[in-house]
């Protein structure tokens, strides 16, 4: 699937079985809570913290995919085509930091 595809994957279901969309600042709340899933597992999974017995069930592909599909969201609300978003930022990325990191002595 492109990016463009869940785009309108994720417009269809909206409009199918979501009903509408929320409004702009309730989703960037929900993408805050699916953000802080992903990193909770994080934390439990790659860093000090342990998982508690209610965590045991997390799966972090799916808390991902919920983070993608809410930012698909807001995309679509706010008319950003995210395949041009993200060439364009690629295109920024490799400009600024062609050799910043490989100049960066900490990341050797």
């Amino acid at each position: 699937m492109t990016i463009q595809e869940a785009q309108e994957t994720v417009d269809n279901w909206i409009k199918t079985i979501g009903v509408r969309y929320f409004n702009e600042l309730t989703n960037t709340a929900m993408l805050m809570e699916e953000v802080g899933e992903v990193a909770r597992i994080m934390a439990r999974q790659y860093g000090e913290q342990s998982f508690k017995k209610s965590d045991k069930e997390v799966n972090l592909a799916d808390e991902m995919a919920d983070v993608l599909f809410v930012l698909i969201c807001l995309a679509n609300q706010t008319g950003i085509n995210l395949t041009e978003a993200l060439e364009k930022n690629l295109e920024k990325k490799n400009i600024r930091d062609k050799e910043r990191h490989q100049n960066n002595e900490k990341l050797r």
